[in-house]
């Protein structure tokens, strides 16, 4: 059967049912977005005259949880527009409209009598045949099929998502023994390729997969740290970025989360553990206890494991609970040898086995904390999963690890943590040892570019599904290197594409960058059909290095300077006018000239999580790597007829001097970053493949190398006089400093062409040209530098 999901059906409005339903708009979907009737005014209706049978009323909880979503931040929409998409309703009403939809999901309370009733319901109007789904957290699947028909068991599965759903990237699919196979194929492929997700096949055991292992973790955490007699502070600081988690580690994500929620799993698991070797450590702590009794749980509460406070001069401070005292106090700086050690380590996996080896309280901390963690997740081998490799699927894309618990140990070797396991007091299942003694020395494999993951059944290394559609760079190093340097790499992908990859620190782009991008290029026209700008890094580029310029402008080394913009603009010139395609693969920060590269490139196909922007102005500059050219041009071609349209002009000089950074890769269409023909890919680990199909495709068509545009036409002094009062009237309002203004008479001037008399058509050369000198300039100006110090020193931006 071939399924097409044009319709969904969310039951159930609260924080988990309104993000989902604007998820499914974020691609498109049209949604029916349902919840229950109130039983009682508000005062504002009542004031308003309005009744208990006022569509407005009757329809209150799902608008107003609706207008929730959409006004949060960070946004669950790509961009506000698309929640046009979502129509609201009630469960009385509004129920029969689930008759036209594909795909019905329930997200209504964890209570599995009230999601009865709601099926009763669903079972009167839902046409045979389509989806239905229960997004429940901890409530057994098939204990929801009491009573249900056969189609709607046949078509029956549990889809949990992880909150926030458009930033979490992990969907568990778990089926029952009645679901169709067909239904459980299609949730896997489609959470994976049209809503962006690593899913998860999962099986009908507590907790599922992510929360059962994730919960564990915490719960290993919190007695790891009784043993060691470490601090909040402390812990926050080891199980953070260091280790490869999230920046709010543990007791910030508890607070996040909520403490509540972390209970509830928590005794959910103890309760249903008879047979769980480790059910004693799912009880609840006593302080934890006494957190909750005391209205503790988090940021919902205002305060939990951290409390936000003022200080006597009205800043803001973090205060840290003291679990022996059970009071607040400030944060205190956290110093260990061992995570000294780790600094210079760029690398993860070897970061995490010299931290292993280390012998101070934080490495013990760690170890214990891993040690538990490797026997937790080898004994729940089949029960929760029959593979290995969802297993840590589940805990990078529900938790944010890094990597996931298999991988913690491979990093670590196989074999040493299993010695170290049993010093320690651990035992691994006897499974992994069976796999030692065979001679297999690591749960995972690369071969020919791909990986493999030790499977139980077998004894051999399998592929994982589906990798076969991803390219991962780190697995093709090595015999498909074509050439590199220390800030960059250029890898045969295959089919002829060569792939430039950035590896300096946040991928800013400096000499050894610029230089790798013009290798690619030469090589490319000599030897492949296309190629392609990637990388496998948490961002795609950070922008140029601005360390490097500051180091410049200090010295008053103008014509370095000088050289090393032209540099940069004649790299985005011959990327441009190549032989061959070359399509931009953002993804994370794409910021400044990261922004720029994609601006150049003949086809951007950019991760739905692409967060763009020419950010110059707030270090004092403007974009001077053919950003303001490119963006200038651009807004050129939107004039009609030949009509001058200040307008579309205007609304660009705003987005660069407001500098503007887009909240996905739709908003950098909306703000004029990429191209309506550009390609968006949501789920980032198709990324890579996606951009190289793309360069195939231009190479396929006949790529002919493009021609230097020489009719831009730019407006003179009719727009540059424009600009200048309008700069002139904000400084004089104080809404802009006068280095401000500065900076914004620099860019005018360049967007509108210079000092001509009237609208003239000019090249792209005569542009770039411009945009350089007022580059230059303004990194001779103070302010300037201090902008910069200010970056480099704090990440901030000063306003001077």
């Amino acid at each position: 059967m071939k399924r097409i999901i044009k319709k969904v059906a969310v039951l159930g409005s609260g924080v988990m049912g309104s993000r989902i339903a604007c998820h499914f708009a974020n691609i498109g979907v049209q949604v029916l977005l349902l919840d229950i009737v109130p039983k009682e005014l508000l005062p504002a209706e009542e004031k308003k005259g309005l009744t208990l049978e006022s569509k407005a009323v009757r329809n209150r909880n799902a608008d107003s949880h609706l207008q929730a979503a959409i006004n949060a931040n960070p946004s669950p929409l790509y961009r506000k527009a698309d929640a046009r998409l979502i129509k609201t309703g009630n469960f009385e009403d509004d129920m029969p409209g689930i008759a036209t939809a594909d795909w019905t999901i329930e997200v209504v309370v964890e209570n599995l009598k009230i999601k009865k009733l709601v099926y009763d319901q669903v079972e009167k109007h839902r046409k045979p045949g389509t989806l239905i789904s229960s997004n429940t957290s901890g409530i057994p699947i098939h204990m929801m099929l009491d009573g249900r028909s056969e189609d709607f068991r046949k078509h029956f599965c549990g889809t949990h998502f992880f909150n926030p759903p458009r930033y979490l990237k992990l969907l568990e699919i778990i089926p029952t023994p009645e679901t169709d196979k067909e239904v459980v194929d299609f949730l896997m492929h489609y959470g994976d390729l049209y809503l962006g997700k690593t899913t998860v096949l999962a099986k009908d055991t507590p907790a599922f997969i992510a929360n059962r292992v994730g919960i564990y973790g915490i719960m290993q955490t919190l007695a790891a740290m009784e043993k060691t007699g470490l601090t909040i502070d402390e812990v926050d600081r080891i199980t953070g970025p260091i280790v490869g988690r999230p920046k709010s580690a543990t007791f910030r994500t508890l607070d996040v989360v909520g403490l509540d929620t972390t209970v509830n799993v928590a005794n959910g698991l103890y309760q249903a553990g008879e047979s769980d070797e480790s059910r004693d450590l799912f009880q609840i702590p006593g302080y934890v206890q006494k957190m909750v009794e005391n209205k503790w749980l988090g940021d919902k509460t205002g305060q939990g494991f951290y409390k936000k406070t003022k200080d006597a001069k009205g800043k803001t401070e973090i205060l840290t609970l003291d679990l022996n005292t059970m009071e607040y106090g400030p944060k205190q700086k956290v110093k260990f040898q061992s995570l000294e050690a780790l600094k210079p380590i760029d690398d993860l996996k070897k970061r995490i086995k010299v931290f292993s080896q280390q012998k101070d309280k934080a490495a013990q901390f760690f170890n214990e904390t891993l040690f538990g963690l490797f026997q937790y997740v080898s004994n729940r081998i089949p029960e929760i999963s029959d593979e290995l490799y969802r297993i840590d699927d589940a805990l990078r894309a529900g938790f944010g690890w890094e990597l996931g618990p298999f991988e913690y140990w491979d990093a670590i070797g196989a074999r040493e943590g299993v010695q170290r396991m049993v010093e320690n007091g651990y035992k691994p299942a006897a499974w992994v040892e069976e796999m030692l003694e065979s001679g297999k020395e690591s749960f995972y494999v690369v071969e020919n570019g791909q990986r493999r993951y030790y499977d139980i059944q077998s004894k051999e290394y399998k592929a994982i599904p589906g990798a076969e559609n991803f390219i991962i760079l780190n697995n093709l190093r090595g015999d498909k290197t074509v050439w590199k340097n220390t800030g960059a790499t250029l890898t045969d992908i295959g089919d002829g594409i060569l792939n430039v990859e950035f590896h300096t620190k946040m991928n800013t782009i400096g000499g050894d960058v610029i230089a790798g991008l013009n290798k690619g290029i030469e090589i490319a026209e000599k030897e492949f059909r296309g190629m392609v700008v990637a990388n496998d890094g948490a961002n795609f580029s950070a922008g140029a290095n601005i360390g490097l310029v500051y180091m410049y402008a200090l010295e008053q080394e103008y014509d370095e300077i000088n050289f090393m913009i032209k540099q940069f603009q004649d790299t985005m010139m011959r990327m441009r006018y190549s032989a061959i395609p070359v399509v931009g693969a953002p993804h994370g920060l794409s910021l400044g000239g990261g922004c720029e590269l994609n601006l150049h490139c003949d086809h951007v196909q950019a991760a739905a999580e692409t967060y763009m922007g020419l950010v110059e102005f707030g270090v004092g500059l403007i974009p001077g790597g053919g950003g303001t050219k490119e963006l200038t041009m651009r807004a050129a071609d939107m004039y009609a007829d030949g009509d001058i349209e200040y307008n579309d002009l205007k609304n660009v000089f705003l987005t660069i001097g407001m500098a503007k950074v887009s909240t996905s890769a739709k908003e950098a269409i909306d703000l004029g970053y990429m191209r309506k023909s550009d390609g968006i890919t949501i789920n980032s680990n198709r990324l890579i493949a996606d951009a190289k199909a793309q360069a195939i495709l231009l190479a396929d068509a006949g790529y002919t190398r493009p021609v230097q545009r020489t009719n831009i036409k730019v407006q003179g002094k009719g727009a540059l006089g424009m600009f200048l009062t309008g700069a002139n009237a904000m400084y004089t309002g104080r809404y802009i400093s006068e280095h401000d203004k500065k900076i914004s008479e620099k860019l005018a001037y360049v967007m509108c062409g210079g000092d001509l008399s009237a609208p003239t058509e000019v090249s792209e050369q005569y542009l770039l040209d411009l945009e350089r000198e007022a580059f230059l300039s303004l990194t001779a100006e103070r302010k300037t530098l201090e902008r910069i110090q200010s970056i480099l020193t704090t990440g901030k931006p000063l306003r001077n």
